[in-house]
């Protein structure tokens, strides 16, 4: 019995896969529980659209991720913070701090996007990169000036 999957199923298949399977293992297990649906002519046409509508959402978060990468390039960060002798900062700048002051600014954008590999704890200008969407990334840089 041909069958599309709504849900993972362990050792069976992934969801929107089309499959044959047993009669008895789809009607006494998969049916009841919600984990297929019979593929039936109406169904396929409904995954394929379905399918479709997420390649096209797919893209157009891409896009924005894109035009929000070339926004964060040309972008420099001043963070106002007090220092000691030798430009060493007391503390530090996460990547908290950071994405509070691009809120300010006017661009939303998780702390957790934010690649630091350790905290900035000297004044000057560093460059951090920002992880926007799987294959697109974006260098920001953020000046450090004494407060």
């Amino acid at each position: 019995m041909k069958v599309i999957f709504l849900k993972d199923v362990k050792g069976q298949g992934k969801k929107g896969e089309v499959k044959d399977l047993s009669e008895g293992y789809v009607r006494n297990f998969l049916l009841p529980k919600g984990l297929v649906a019979a593929a039936s002519e109406g169904n396929v046409k409904q995954l394929e659209h379905h399918k479709q509508s997420e390649t096209k959402r797919k893209d157009k978060e891409k896009a924005d991720a894109q035009e929000l990468a070339a926004k964060l390039g040309e972008m420099v960060v001043v963070i106002k913070s007090k220092s000691g002798e030798g430009g060493r900062l007391f503390g530090s700048i996460t990547s908290k701090q950071i994405a509070e002051e691009l809120e300010k600014k006017g661009i939303h954008l998780d702390k957790r996007k934010i690649e630091m590999s350790d905290a900035i704890r000297s004044l000057g200008t560093t460059t951090v990169k920002v992880k926007l969407y799987p294959e697109v990334t974006a260098e920001l840089r953020v000046q450090v000036s004494e407060e």
